[in-house]
């Protein structure tokens, strides 16, 4: 050891002047040293109970307006801290820029505030003697258009996020932290949450007193509010809440509220324990509010398009995000991985198993849609054509792993990208999707049968009943958990899935489970519907997608398009020298399978005209999934339901 370090330091002395060399003359400044003042948080008791009061009567300007007391244990320097790092989003996304009129108070007296110059979404305050509470007041300033981020209250609803609209003290685990809420909405309106509130209504709104709970517990507890809604029972511990634009849009049959009644009654057997005491679809209806599918552990937070009851038919892609959001309970919320569990939301969040968090829930939205009748087995079937296509016809895994996806959240944030096909964005949904199919066929076919992935669910998520705290896990506990279900090398297994690149996407699952992925030139009733809201896709044959304003909105990296250089922004102004339509585009695309003639499309970007001619003669060509051999395979058994 004493000679690798002597070398090793020789080889520095001789690297050293090279590396250490700068010009005459120039200055060579050296960083100021950064010194953390926000205590770090500590497993102990807060002394004393916040009052955070909502005003949420503003639905013309979208301004929620905030008063919160905090009772403080001592004088001197103390630091609020606004939640930066939310559940859920898995990344540092906490609206900040959106706090406006921040002023702080003692004893009457405004105290000065200074944000912190590292932690931006940190205040700190020198609380003088004498001083037993603070006194804070805010705005909430939400979005007032799409493009300053996602609207939360118009005339008709509210979406109120207490993570959003309130400060907590730095030092402390949050579950330490007392607090009681106040929110006051319009009068005559009624609201929905996980924490049991009492009602009074007053000339100056409707005011809903919530139970005192723990800071966490609040945080996980949003409110959904409007003025048109409705209340369908579950179950004994589930409930279905639905907000809408108008009232017409809340008329929903009998027979599509008892599908969501064996929603909650197939996931409860598939997983066989409730990580809840009681629990809230918070659902709006809605083309106003901003769109949201959120987990919670008593309660999810879902925005859907105004026709989900009314137009029933036209919205099978839609009716995932229930299942989706539910499942979470389960997986996410309850069993969490170790490294993404925080005490706080200022401890920065490692994303490394949302694989499990995220694939697996994403895994069981698809089955638990199936089995419940909430959306057909053959749609389902559509479902995963889709996504199967998708992946087999995208290069982006050459060259990025499945497991860096999950640097995702904090790369990106779901900012736009251009080249998701290329780039890839948060593939551990989908991916991990087909991973955990494999599994599943894995699981059939070592133990002739006898096993799945219900075992390895009721194993993992079905314990502690009515535990809605969190049970941590890690890579090692998952590939146990398995390997208690059939012995397998399971750690192994799963590490090249993750880590593999430069391999064709892992759709094999779905082949051992009976049904292999083909194409045709026939579209699917599911992906007809799915083009509705998400454009006219011809990605598996030109390789585009088009949104109702004739906008590029995916190019498919290395696809005929993309060689004819189109990307994403372009628009299509014209087929074959006449205006562009989805019927014309798809038309050409027939017609260029038995001639020799390029598709020919005139495109705009900017005030740039271009005439391009696309090499394609493959035809149209849609994904579908078909069943091999006789009987009832995996996939079959896996979407019956329990």
């Amino acid at each position: 050891m004493i000679r690798t370090l002597a070398v090793a330091s020789l080889l520095l002395s001789v690297a050293a002047p090279a590396l250490a060399q700068v010009p005459a003359g120039n200055s060579a400044p050296q960083p100021v040293p950064f010194v953390d003042t926000i205590p770090a948080a500590q497993d102990t008791a807060y002394p004393g109970t916040l009052q955070l009061d909502i005003d949420a009567t503003d639905t013309e300007r979208g301004i929620f307006r905030v008063k919160e007391t905090i009772p403080v244990a001592k004088p001197g320097p103390m630091a609020l801290l606004y939640p930066k790092w939310i559940p859920g989003s898995h990344s540092p996304s906490g609206q900040i820029e959106k706090v406006a009129g921040l002023v702080i108070r003692g004893n009457g007296r405004v105290l000065p505030w200074t944000r912190d110059p590292i932690d931006v979404t940190a205040f700190h305050i020198d609380v003088p003697a004498g001083v037993k509470r603070l006194d804070v007041e805010f705005q909430f300033l939400s979005a007032t258009k799409a493009d300053q981020g996602r609207i939360m209250m118009t005339p008709a609803l509210i979406s109120l996020q207490p993570i959003s609209m309130s400060l907590y003290p730095a030092g402390y685990f949050v579950r330490r932290i007392p607090i009681q809420m106040t929110a006051t909405f319009p009068a005559g309106w009624t609201a929905a949450g996980a924490l049991p509130a009492k009602v009074t209504n007053a000339a100056a709104g409707t005011i809903y007193r919530y139970d005192a709970s723990n800071y966490e517990i609040l945080m996980d507890s949003p409110v959904l509010a409007g003025r048109y809604g409705k209340v369908w029972p579950l179950s004994p511990r589930v409930v279905l809440n639905v907000f809408a634009d108008t009232p017409d849009l809340l008329a929903a049959t009998p027979a599509q509220i008892d599908a969501h009644k064996r929603l909650v009654d197939q996931a409860v057997k598939t997983f066989g324990a409730q990580h809840y005491d009681h629990y809230e679809f918070l659902l709006s209806l809605t083309d106003q509010l901003g769109g949201i599918g959120l987990e919670h552990h008593r309660s999810s937070e879902n925005g859907s398009r105004p026709g989900y009851f009314t137009e029933w038919d036209q919205n099978a892609a839609a009716r995932n995000l229930l299942p989706h959001e539910f499942t979470h309970s389960w997986d996410g919320k309850f069993r969490r991985g170790a490294d993404l569990w925080t005490p706080d939301y200022r401890t920065p969040m490692r994303d490394s198993l949302l694989w499990v968090y995220e694939g697996q829930t994403q895994f069981w939205g698809y089955v638990l849609q199936a089995r419940s009748g909430l959306v057909s087995k053959q749609d389902t079937l559509d479902g995963y054509a889709a996504i199967l296509g998708l992946y087999d016809t995208a290069p982006a895994r050459q060259w990025r792993n499945l497991i860096d996806t999950t640097n995702d959240p904090t790369i990106s944030q779901r900012r736009p990208k251009g080249w998701t096909s290329w780039q890839r964005s948060e593939d551990y949904y989908n991916e991990g999707l087909m991973v955990w199919m494999e599994v599943d066929a894995m699981l059939r076919q070592k133990s002739g049968g006898t096993k799945s992935i219900d075992d390895f669910a009721r194993a993992f998520f079905g314990v502690r009943d009515g535990d809605y705290g969190e049970l941590t896990y890690t890579f090692a506990d998952v590939a146990a958990t398995l390997n208690g279900i059939v012995p397998y090398d399971w750690a192994s297994f799963l590490t090249s899935r993750l880590t593999e690149t430069g391999r064709p996407a892992p759709i094999q699952g779905f082949a051992m489970n009976g049904y292999k992925l083909v194409y045709g030139p026939d579209q699917s009733a599911y992906a007809k519907t799915q083009e509705k809201t998400r454009g006219t896709d011809v990605s598996f044959s030109i390789g585009l997608v088009i949104n109702k304003d004739a906008e590029v909105t995916a190019s498919i990296w290395e696809s005929p398009a993309f060689k004819a250089g189109i990307d994403v922004g372009t628009q299509i102004q014209a087929v074959d020298g006449q205006a562009f339509t989805p019927e014309r585009l798809k038309a050409s695309i027939l017609a260029a399978k038995d001639s020799k003639e390029p598709i020919r499309l005139l495109v705009k970007n900017g005030t740039r005209f271009r005439d391009l001619a696309i090499d394609y003669h493959g035809g149209p060509r849609y994904p579908r999934l078909e069943k091999t051999g006789a009987g009832e395979g995996g996939l079959d058994q896996l979407l019956m339901p329990r």
